[in-house]
């Protein structure tokens, strides 16, 4: 038995003793468990068996699809049942959906088993869009009238707390009997307040607007809310609909899950890869969706090698090309990805768009231009005392600062026209920025070299 293997073996069984105090984070149990099953299947399964709904539910939402695709093939719906009722209403419903992009008929056969109070919520947050605040929102939250008893609203939470109904409680919300939202007390505050009175007459003694909320409609843009939570350094936020009714809550650890997944799906896509096929396994299936963007890059290489081709006779001429060329393609290359980066991250934050192009295109353009300048006159000075050439000199620097300069014009002109036909300015970027960095820089470099050299 491996050492790897041993360890996440001891490990997961000090969790599922019941007389252990150690227990295992969802996250670390998920990594235990894939550990095992890349040793042995049949032990993989028995300790999926022997989970308890509340930790299979945690367990099931941090696992990869092909480890998932095993816990709905292997254990019975009901307990699959009981473990996504353990879970909170916006988790519940993510790995409901997970399930769903697996098997479609296991999804709606689990759906129908869960009890009428959990369906109405799974459909709710399945109503709005994957954009929309609603979307990440969890039902579940403390609330309480202005005329409930300070004391009894600190009992009924305990209550929940210990029931298991309640989780990462931080906030009081006060409501009307209409659900309305008035008021958010932190549980730092609620403790200071006097239990034998009421919530309004607690709230009569201090200055009401200290507790006036950050709310979110839950039609807004969930990149908004990450704004707002961001800028009010909030660790969660009320949602509310048109009316002020108050819906649920978007806590922290959800903006923190929806950064993280925008960022690696941001890279992912950047680089013109699928994070569902990365998150696969097996080679055939983390390799399938590289090489869609592989064959376009191939076809994009041969045109540069096309262009390279059509100037074989002034590169005979002059060995030296040949030595330089990687150098100027390089360079533009960088160049690009720098102002690519730069303008994909600014129009995720929402702060810029394709109306503000024309201030964007001449920063970025002014950077390339002066590094451009700057790093031209180097290599040309290092071209010259290389190969003895001054006028060699010459054609590199031209040649440095034109790719550069258009570098940086193609490099924020691509994602913003993306993002102008609605088209995630991160997919794929690159692989099209590269060809024009490319084919630019290859043909001002030989085509100078052709008119000043030959």
């Amino acid at each position: 038995m491996s050492v790897e293997l041993s360890e996440a073996k001891e490990l997961i069984d000090l969790h599922l003793d019941e007389h252990s105090t150690q227990e295992l984070s969802a996250y670390d149990l998920a990594q235990h468990l894939k550990t095992i099953k890349n040793h042995d299947e049949e032990l993989y399964s028995s300790y999926l068996k022997r989970l308890d709904p509340e930790s299979l539910g945690d367990v099931a939402i941090e696992l990869p699809e092909s480890l998932l695709k095993d816990v709905i093939e292997t254990l019975p719906s009901e307990k699959i049942v009981k473990a996504i009722e353990e879970l909170e209403s916006d988790d519940a419903t993510d790995l409901l959906q997970y399930i769903e992009e697996i098997d479609e008929d296991k999804a709606k056969e689990l759906f129908d088993g869960l009890d009428k109070d959990n369906q109405a919520e799974i459909l709710r947050l399945r109503s709005y869009d994957d954009d929309e605040a609603g979307a990440y929102m969890q039902t579940e939250l403390f609330s309480a009238i202005l005329a409930e008893k300070t004391g009894d609203a600190v009992v009924r939470l305990r209550r929940q707390k210990e029931a298991g109904e309640l989780e990462n409680v931080s906030q009081l919300f006060i409501i009307e009997p209409d659900r309305t939202l008035k008021f958010a007390i932190p549980l730092e505050e609620l403790i200071l307040f006097d239990f034998s009175k009421s919530l309004e007459q607690n709230l009569k003694s201090r200055d009401e607007e200290d507790f006036k909320p950050h709310t979110v409609l839950d039609s807004d843009d969930i990149h908004d809310v990450v704004g707002i939570v961001e800028d009010h350094d909030l660790n969660v936020v009320p949602v509310v609909d048109s009316r002020g009714i108050l819906l649920g809550r978007i806590t922290a650890d959800d903006i923190h899950d929806f950064i993280q997944s925008s960022a690696t799906e941001q890279m992912y896509n950047l680089a013109g890869v699928s994070d569902e096929a990365e998150e696969d396994d097996t080679l055939v299936g983390a390799g399938r969706a590289r090489a869609f963007w592989l064959m376009i890059n191939l076809c994009t290489a041969i045109v540069s090698s096309f262009i390279v081709g059509m100037f074989d006779e002034t590169i005979a001429s002059y060995v030296a090309l040949a030595v330089l060329m990687p150098i100027v393609a390089s360079m533009g290359g960088n160049t690009g990805t720098q102002a690519l980066a730069v303008t994909v991250r600014r129009i995720s934050l929402g702060e810029i768009e394709f109306s503000d192009a024309k201030s964007v295109l001449k920063r970025e353009v002014s950077i390339s231009l002066i590094n451009g300048l700057i790093f031209g006159v180097v290599m040309g000075v290092i071209a010259w005392m290389w190969f003895s050439k001054p006028l060699l000199g010459v054609v590199i620097m031209l040649s440095m600062l034109i790719n550069l300069c258009l570098a940086g014009f193609f490099g924020t002109i691509i994602p913003l026209t993306l993002k102008k036909f609605d088209i995630d300015p991160a997919v794929g970027s690159s692989v099209v920025l590269t060809t024009f960095t490319d084919c630019i820089g290859f043909f001002s470099f030989l085509g100078l070299a052709k008119c000043m050299l030959v």
